[in-house]
């Protein structure tokens, strides 16, 4: 029941979600550089990057907590399970990156027992919050690590944070006396509770915010990411390009289809595509249809077990591929594998795309 060391875990498949048909985990890259401008970012970006750093400046502490008024016992719904909270959780354990980011985002590093599970690096901006957590494992916690931190509170990302070998099921948690909350995003095999919009990704936040006792955070994180794509809508930097989303794949491709996070940034920064009229938030398409859409630019999803430089060794040896427009001039735009998944980041992958599109102009 010990913890181990904080290390990124080599490639291993997406949380809840089976690997790709080549048998190789499905993936998702480090954001453009923070902290230094692109050249030629329009005003309308700059502010959506101003507004999405004050979320994290405006995140509420603990101490904040007795102020929000709510009243105790709080029933939170999830993916068709209600959990009861008697009182506001102070040992709250987050498996998934994209859980363990919410909690971050909303304030609640001290109240947090234990996290696992990353897919990529945790931003700066909730560097110092992440490593006051305790990680429990590199992949997901077992059953028995997680109770060894007597969580009053276990949130996933994923269906498969709540297996019988990792977490618990939820069923056995909530017979211990352990509330459970389940991203919407995640209630099954690819298969989401709630249409993937911005405003779903919000409605789990203030799921999540109610159950930690702090709504008005919520709220704070909704009107400001709201700003922010308006400012990017305004801008349009992507207006005109077509472009096809890697998120992995080698037999086939893996591409961010219309029904997800990848569709919802496009959408934000103006851009078509190319695969829009495929459902799903991503699905397998054949590397033929990649070459006859010959997009004008390749978004590469990259994480610790599919990085974006394997895709661009990909494209770029492929005999088929090389050729294709966005190759051949290399105009790649490369997104956090958190950045593209329905979330507390997605907002910022919109900032990021919006900001490398601009560049590559």
């Amino acid at each position: 029941m010990t913890s181990v060391r904080r290390t990124r875990s080599a490639r291993r498949p997406r949380p809840g979600i089976p690997a790709a048909p080549s048998g190789r985990p499905w993936p998702g890259i480090p954001a453009a550089p923070s902290g230094r401008p692109w050249p030629g970012i329009p005003a309308g970006i700059a502010l959506a990057c101003l507004a999405l750093l004050g979320a994290c400046a405006g995140a509420p502490s603990g101490d904040d907590d007795a102020a929000a008024g709510v009243d105790y016992p709080v029933d939170v719904e999830s993916c068709g399970v209600t959990s009861t909270l008697e009182s506001q959780p102070e040992r709250i354990v987050t498996m998934n990156q994209g859980a363990t980011e919410v909690a971050l985002a909303l304030g609640v590093a001290d109240r947090m027992a234990g996290t696992a599970y990353l897919d990529d690096e945790v931003p700066e901006k909730w560097h110092d919050d992440y490593e006051s957590v305790e990680v429990l494992s590199d992949g997901y916690a077992d059953h028995e690590t997680v109770l060894g931190v007597e969580p009053d509170l276990v949130y996933g990302s994923y269906s498969s944070a709540f297996d019988a070998e990792n977490a618990g099921t939820r069923e056995d948690l909530e017979e211990l006396g352990v509330a459970t909350y389940l991203s919407p995003f995640g209630c099954g095999e690819n298969e989401p509770d709630v249409p993937v919009t911005f405003d779903s990704v919000w409605d789990e936040i203030d799921g999540a915010a109610t159950a930690f006792g702090i709504p008005d955070a919520a709220e704070d994180i909704r009107s400001e990411q709201r700003d922010a794509l308006e400012a990017l809508s305004e801008d349009a930097a992507g207006e005109g390009l077509e472009v096809f989303w890697f998120d992995s794949g080698e037999k086939t491709a893996f591409a961010g289809a219309g029904e997800g996070g990848p569709q919802l940034i496009l959408d934000a920064v103006g851009a078509t595509n190319v695969f829009a009229d495929v459902g799903g938030g991503w699905a397998d398409v054949s590397w033929e249809r990649v070459v006859d859409a010959d997009p004008d630019v390749i978004v590469l999803a990259d994480a610790t077990w599919s990085t974006a430089e394997d895709k661009i060794t990909k494209l770029t040896k492929d005999p088929a591929l090389k050729d294709v427009r966005a190759v051949r001039e290399e105009a790649f735009v490369t997104v956090p594998f958190s950045e593209s998944t329905p979330g507390v980041r997605l907002a910022d992958g919109a900032v990021s795309v919006a900001e490398q599109l601009t560049a590559l102009r």
